[in-house]
């Protein structure tokens, strides 16, 4: 039997979505088969489900995941009493377990419903499906007070009807008001309680939104510019110098259709970053002229501008109790919630109540979730991104910031930066997080140029080079390259690591490190791998990336390497040395070198399981091995695959990563006294996202080895 979570709530506007998406997240962390379940829904189609479905790629049919409509409900109920709807959502949803490992099951609304009681209804429905009730309490505009009597009301209800309480969450809570909250129910209800506050970029509708509530028509704009949140609406009527002053981050502009001066003012001052804004709306059905319009396009491509046929009045009457929602279309949202969930929730203390098996099998997204998590850690690591006007580069640092993933500095002309991130509609916080740091990730734009550290670096790097005849002035113009600063940031401490390489090259980003932070103790070279990530699986190929033609004793530091970053990041490793021949069958000098990289191995660790020479299929698939290897404990259950030149790795992991689809994390950097790795200049923008977060976790890593090489010295 499936372990299931039921989210339900008392009343309307409690903001559960984020909660659902948070709880989804914890499930499929663990098990790789997670279902969701909505017994009873307004329409054929539900918003909430559909956002779980693509993002966790839900592989169940769209029918199997809904159990009645309202309506069905009501009717049947009506005609055949309780127990027959009952029975009949029960027979559903059991049908929906036996696929899967864990099945989270979305309580109704409370939103214009005609079932009668329905927090009893939502009780019943949990007892009889055998899952843990997770009852969400909303906050919003509430008083401390009253979301304290409504936590231990909630509790007393769903308690008395039988049910397994798994924890309690207050949600959008004041943000003052949260650790009053958080401390009087410390120690009553006798289940966890969870406080998190209000968001309201989670409740900000977006303007997508907006022009499906008003009918509007789209002039300019394109799907990233219609996901951008509006944060208030901002009425233009003034004069342009008077109006410009009331501009704010993430406003819409509404004004009339002939204002031609405030829609071109709101979009040059957007342009220049100060402030960014969401979009025009323009009213009366009046678009301003061509020539006005091709200008708005090129001042700021992407943000929407659109036009409606009523006046300002009726329109901001019709968009006044709009709020945002939790849909597929709106990822920014979210990440958010997902971030604003993992910060305010104790995540192992939930998932172990829930206690769930882990599978032993590690599944991609499992894979990636895991990276996220353990990336924020006990303290956020900082981690500096040279490449700081970057599409790709910018749009990964919004979901990690979203994430609270760690910290990050971008290297650039903070100017640069701002222009590039208004055109993208991206928010960063950077003023917000420079007033009030709070306890969530926050980003900070440095410009090695006119950075005060500069001086201070070029010293220290003339210091590192004087050997090769650097002096401090010419190290001057060394430092302000992106890479050189970031890689002195790392060395001096003042950031735990760097990631650059998207649009650089490999040697741009790596000769910096070479010179600089060196390798480590015990490490014979610097050598890189990828994370492989199968449909099934997930593989380690080493190195594809950094040595071209390594020898004998080098290939097998790689291994050892290689095995060890398996391990940290949940890989167990089985390393195979990867040749044209499998065991005896060949000879020549390639294959002699790896069947000598195996026996080095094989000496310096005895404790890993390892085979060598071993071919590419031999070495992962179970059939084949038990005709060329059979009795080989590593032969068809290979983790750790070392290619014996860069010319083999590298075409191996591109050939696997675009005909299976596979998703390639890395280049990772192993052998570096700090952490610093290499993009490829292809990288998505979730290949970002996995690398930062990978190099958190060495940071981490890094710090917790120092400390333990200390406490050693000093005994």
């Amino acid at each position: 039997m499936a372990r299931s979570v039921y989210v339900t709530g008392i009343g309307r506007g409690d903001g559960r979505q984020a909660v659902e998406l948070g709880v989804m997240e914890l499930l499929t962390r663990q098990v790789d088969r997670v279902g969701v379940f909505r017994p009873l829904m307004h329409s054929r189609t539900d918003h909430v489900v559909e956002l779980l479905r693509g993002r966790y790629r839900i592989d169940l049919a769209a029918e199997e995941m809904y159990g009645l409509s309202y309506d069905e409900a009501a009717a049947l109920q009506a005609e055949r009493g309780p127990d027959e709807l009952i029975g009949m959502l029960v027979d559903r949803f059991r049908a929906l377990e036996r696929q899967c490992q864990a099945v989270l099951v979305l309580g109704t609304d409370f939103a214009g419903t005609n079932i009668p009681d329905e927090l009893a209804v939502n009780a019943r429905l949990a007892n009889e499906f055998g899952a843990w009730v997770l009852p969400v309490v909303g906050g919003h505009r509430e008083s401390a007070d009253t979301v304290v009597a409504e936590v231990r009301n909630a509790h007393r209800a769903y308690s008395d009807l039988g049910c397994s309480i798994l924890a309690m969450v207050a949600n959008r809570v004041a943000g003052r008001d949260k650790q009053e909250v958080q401390r009087r129910l410390a120690t009553r209800p006798d289940v966890p309680v969870y406080v998190i506050p209000d968001e309201p970029a989670l409740s900000a509708p977006t303007v997508a939104q907006v022009v499906d509530t008003t009918g509007a028509e789209v002039l300019l704009g394109d799907a990233s510019g219609l996901a951008r949140d509006v944060r208030r609406f901002v009425f233009g009527g003034a004069m342009l110098p008077n109006f410009l002053g009331a501009l704010s981050e993430g406003c819409l502009v509404i004004t009339p259709g002939d204002r031609a001066d405030l829609l071109i003012g709101s979009l040059a001052a957007h342009a220049a970053g100060s402030p960014p804004i969401a979009g025009v709306l323009m009213t009366m059905g009046q678009s301003p002229g061509a020539d006005v319009m091709r200008l708005a396009a090129r001042l700021a491509p992407g943000t929407p501008v659109a036009v409606v046929p009523e006046g300002s009045f009726s329109t901001a009457t019709g968009l006044s109790t709009l709020e945002g929602r939790l849909t597929a279309a709106s990822p920014r949202k979210a990440e958010t919630a997902l971030g604003l969930f993992e910060l305010h929730v104790d995540t192992t203390e939930l998932t172990s109540r829930i206690e769930l098996s882990r599978s032993e099998r590690v599944t991609p997204m499992m894979f990636e979730h895991e990276l996220l998590e353990r990336a924020r850690g006990a303290q956020l690591r900082e981690v500096v991104l040279p490449e700081g006007t970057e599409e790709r580069v910018l749009r990964a640092a919004e979901v990690l910031l979203r994430r609270n993933v760690c910290h990050l500095t971008l290297l650039g002309s903070e100017d640069a930066v701002r222009r590039r991130l208004a055109e993208l509609g991206i928010d960063l916080g950077l003023d917000r997080a420079a007033d009030d740091p709070g306890p969530g990730a926050r980003a900070r734009v440095i410009d090695p140029a006119t950075s005060p550290l500069r001086d201070r670096f070029a010293e220290r790097y003339a210091e590192i080079r004087r050997h090769k005849g650097m002096t401090v002035e010419a190290a001057q113009d060394v430092v302000t390259d992106v890479s050189y600063f970031g890689t002195l940031m790392v060395q001096e401490g003042l950031a735990d690591g760097m990631v650059s390489g998207a649009v650089h090259s490999t040697a741009a980003t790596v000769r910096p490190a070479f010179e600089i932070i060196k390798t480590s103790p015990g490490a014979a070279i610097v050598s890189s791998v990828f994370f492989m990530c199968l449909a099934d699986r997930v593989l380690v190929y080493g190195d594809c990336a950094v040595n071209p033609d390594p020898d004998a004793e080098q290939l097998a530091d790689i291994a050892i390497q290689s095995a060890e970053t398996a391990a940290r990041f949940g890989v167990e490793p089985r390393i195979a040395l990867l040749s044209y021949s499998t065991g005896t069958s060949g000879s020549g000098v390639d294959v002699d070198k790896v069947r000598k990289a195996t026996e080095i191995v094989r000496k310096l660790r005895p404790d890993l399981l390892v085979e060598g020479p071993i071919q590419y299929d031999a070495a992962v698939e179970p059939k084949v091995a038990a005709t060329k290897l059979p009795g080989s404990a590593v032969a068809g259950r290979a983790t750790v695959l070392i290619f014996p030149d860069l010319n083999t790795g590298n075409n191996t992991y591109k050939a696997v990563q675009r005909s299976a689809g596979a998703v390639a994390v890395g280049p990772v950097l192993q052998g570096l006294r700090k952490p610093v790795n290499d993009l490829s200049r292809g990288a998505l923008v979730q290949d970002i996202v996995n690398t930062v977060a990978i190099t958190a976790i060495q940071a981490q890593q890094a710090q917790q080895a120092a400390a333990e090489l200390a406490k050693e010295q000093q005994s």
